[in-house]
C-alpha cells in the first residue's frame, strides 16, 4: 500500500498595508505557529517556493514581498521613500493586518535589518528566530561589500553609484549572487535569478535598489540594538549560512553565539541563495529547532 501524498496549497494574495498593495505567500494552518519568512536582495517570497511546502504541515507560513520587490505594488501618489526603516514599517503594517501576534522570523540578507527592526519594535512578539545568511555583525560583511562601502562614503559621487549599478543590477550580476560558491550550479534553477533580473528592469526600479543600498550603511549603526535584543531574548535560533557568501562570511554567523550562546550555527558548503541547493536540510533544521514552539 503506497503513501498517502500530502499536499498543502499555497494561497497567493494581495493585501493593502501602509498605503502598499503587499503581495504574500500563505500556507498551513493559521491556528499552527506562524513563521513569517523575509527575503533579501535582489529576491522576493519567490525564493521560498521550495522551502514553504515542507514546512506548511507544521507551521502557518507567511512570505511577503517587500517594496522594491516582487509582486508588491507601490502606487506612485504613496510617494515611498525607500529606507529600511521605510521597508519595516511596511512590514509591521503588514502584519498588524493579517493579525499576527506572535510568529518566528526567518530572515536573509535584507530581511535581517528589516525584520530586526520588527522584533526590536515588539520584543514580546518573536517567538524564535532562523538567520539564513542574514547578518547583525560587522565581521559578517565581507569583501564584495567594498564599492558600496565607496558609495557610502561619497553619496554624491555618480560614478560610485554607476560602479554598484553595473556591478549588481544587471542580469550577469543577478546570476553571479546565486552561482557564486555553488559546487553543482546545476542544482540552481534558472528562472530564480531570470526573474528578478526581469523586476529590476522595471521602471524607476534601479534608483530604488540604489537608495536601499545607500540606506545600508544606517543598519551598521543599528546592529548594537540587534544584537541586544539577541542577548535579552535568547530565543531558540538557527543561524544556518551559505559559507561561500562573498557578501555575508562566515565569522558573522559564528559572531550570533557570543550574543545568544544556546544559538545553533550551521555552515553549508554553498554560496548566498543556500535554499536553491539545501532546501531539504534546511528545511528539518528548522523543524527541529522552531517545532517546539507554541503557536
Amino acid at each position: 500500500m503506497t503513501s498517502p501524498i500530502v499536499h498543502i496549497p499555497v494561497r497567493h494574495q494581495f493585501v493593502d498595508a501602509d498605503g502598499v498593495r503587499v503581495f504574500y505567500r500563505e500556507a498551513g494552518d493559521p491556528a499552527a505557529p506562524t513563521l513569517l519568512l523575509v527575503h533579501g536582495f535582489p529576491s522576493s517570497s519567490h525564493q521560498f517556493r521550495e522551502l514553504i511546502p515542507l514546512l506548511a504541515d507544521m507551521f502557518h507560513i507567511v512570505a511577503p514581498d517587500l517594496p522594491g520587490f516582487g509582486f508588491t505594488e507601490v502606487p506612485a501618489e504613496r510617494e515611498y521613500r525607500y529606507s529600511f526603516d521605510a521597508l519595516a514599517l511596511t512590514l509591521d503594517a503588514f502584519v498588524e493586518k493579517l493579525g499576527l501576534q506572535r510568529y518566528a522570523l526567518y530572515v536573509f540578507d535584507y530581511g535581517a535589518p528589516t525584520a530586526l527592526r520588527l522584533a526590536l519594535a515588539h520584543p514580546d512578539r518573536v517567538t524564535g528566530l532562523i538567520s539564513q545568511n542574514g547578518n547583525a555583525y560587522l565581521e559578517g560583511l565581507g569583501d564584495a561589500w567594498q564599492p558600496i562601502r565607496d558609495y557610502w562614503a561619497e553619496p554624491g559621487n555618480p560614478e560610485r553609484r554607476q560602479v554598484v549599478n553595473d556591478a549588481v543590477l544587471n542580469l550577469a550580476g543577478t546570476r553571479w549572487q546565486y552561482l557564486h560558491g555553488v559546487k553543482d550550479v546545476e542544482r540552481v534553477a534558472p528562472e530564480s535569478y531570470y526573474l528578478d533580473a526581469l523586476l529590476l528592469e522595471r521602471p524607476g526600479n534601479k534608483d530604488i535598489q540604489l537608495d536601499l543600498f545607500l540606506d545600508y550603511a544606517n543598519n551598521l549603526k543599528l546592529y548594537p540594538a540587534f544584537q541586544a535584543f539577541l542577548r535579552d531574548t535568547r530565543l531558540p535560533t538557527l543561524v544556518i549560512w551559505g559559507a561561500h557568501d562573498p557578501f555575508f562570511i562566515p565569522p558573522g554567523a559564528e559572531a550570533f553565539k557570543r550574543d545568544n550562546p544556546d544559538a545553533i550555527v550551521e555552515l553549508l558548503d554553498t554560496g548566498h541563495f543556500a535554499l536553491e541547493t539545501h532546501v531539504d536540510h534546511i528545511a528539518r533544521r528548522i523543524r527541529d529547532v522552531l517545532g517546539s514552539i507554541q503557536a
